[in-house]
């Protein structure tokens, strides 16, 4: 059998490769590299895949975090709150506009948000009185959405503004609305190895908000106002480049093929190893697409006999996340003790990572399947 790859984009590029081509030559062809028209092309063709009114593609997913919560002014002395359990670019955005990243444990089963646990740190901080809570930044954590109909009531319920981290999300659904549909705002990221993802860096906020939409363009360019030379903000240099959005018409055309894929493969891991490890749950009303198939294995030990076994099998894990946002370094000094957020410190320490990507096959499935299933309990 062929070597195994965890995200295999070879194989994503094989298929597609005479799409991606032409639009590659067809931008070395006309030579608009900034701004050109495959920018406009993606932006319309992203609305009308999530059913978004308005789409402003961004340089990356960082990007597309960071320029809301400067749309709306957050800033030194507010609270966003977040999930432990996820990357650091979700809380590292509300640190870079001086405001304060609030930690909020996740649901074990799911990996996402607790609704519960954000109930509890709000009041928190209202009743210490040092911050003002301002926004939530939810995640969709390796392709599922989070619970959104209750994180939007408690949302509601304390005026907070509600973003939607879709950048493992994009293609997961709720009752058939689609991801990046369910904050005020909403991003994804198009790094490579995300759902959708280009040959370099990208990504995408989605708003129905028009007054919001017109902030966001100015600040993806420098904060300009009408006129090109006539800044009105302070803004970054946050534009998808052309080629990048040119890559990405094609792979958008073919991505609800690949996610139908992921969910069938994901759908034989969950056959294949159910009842010896614990696997992935989707919610009723809820699809996933699969950003990573991710199991709970029993303990630290576990995880490290399975990740030994498969790589002498030549199979590639990976943990998705060792450590929760809250023991990291950069945030010790807020104070967070061991225990404090335990479902994310316990998910570090025992979540795999296992293949999965749009043209992963059976045979594969089987393969990685037959190796756990082989190890002794």
């Amino acid at each position: 059998m062929a070597k195994i790859a965890f995200n295999d984009l070879k194989a994503q590029y094989h298929h597609l490769k005479d799409q991606i081509d032409a639009q590659i030559a067809a931008v070395l062809e006309e030579g608009a590299f900034i701004s050109g028209p495959q920018v406009t092309q993606l932006e319309d063709a992203l609305c009308r895949y999530t059913g978004r009114q308005y789409c402003v593609t961004v340089s990356n997913g960082t990007d597309a975090l960071v320029m809301p919560l400067m749309a709306k002014g957050i800033g030194e002395g507010d609270a966003v709150f977040v999930p432990s359990f996820t990357f650091v670019a979700t809380a590292e955005v509300v640190s870079q506009q001086g405001a304060t990243p609030v930690f909020c444990d996740v649901d074990e089963a799911t990996f996402n948000l607790d609704p519960v646990s954000l109930r509890a740190q709000i009041e928190r901080v209202r009743k210490e009185g040092r911050l003002k809570p301002r926004a939530v930044i939810s995640v969709d954590l390796f392709g599922l959405p989070a619970d959104y109909s209750e994180i939007r009531a408690v949302c509601d319920e304390f005026g907070l503004f509600l973003m939607e981290d879709a950048a493992q999300g994009f293609g997961g659904e709720i009752n058939g609305v689609k991801a990046c549909n369910f904050g005020d705002v909403s991003t994804t990221s198009f790094f490579p190895a995300k759902p959708l993802g280009c040959y370099g860096d990208g990504g995408a906020i989605f708003t129905d908000d028009p007054a919001m939409y017109e902030i966001l363009t100015s600040i993806r360019v420098h904060g300009k106002g009408a006129e090109k030379y006539d800044n009105v903000r302070v803004g970054l240099n946050a534009r998808l480049d052309t080629m990048q959005a040119a890559i990405l018409l094609p792979k958008l055309e073919a991505f609800d093929t690949e996610n139908q894929n992921r969910n069938r493969m994901a759908a034989l891991y969950t056959e294949l190893l159910k009842g010896k490890y614990e696997t992935p749950p989707v919610p009723n009303g809820f699809t996933s697409s699969w950003a990573q198939y991710t199991l709970r294995t029993r303990s630290p030990e576990h995880r490290t006999a399975l990740q030994a076994a498969l790589k002498e099998a030549g199979i590639p894990s990976m943990v998705y996340y060792p450590k929760p946002l809250h023991q990291q370094t950069v945030y010790l000094p807020l104070g967070y003790g061991e225990g404090s957020l335990p479902v994310s410190e316990h998910l570090s320490k025992v979540v795999l990572s296992l293949p999965m990507h749009g043209y992963l096959t059976e045979e594969t499935v089987r393969s990685v399947c037959a190796v756990l299933n082989e190890i002794e309990e």
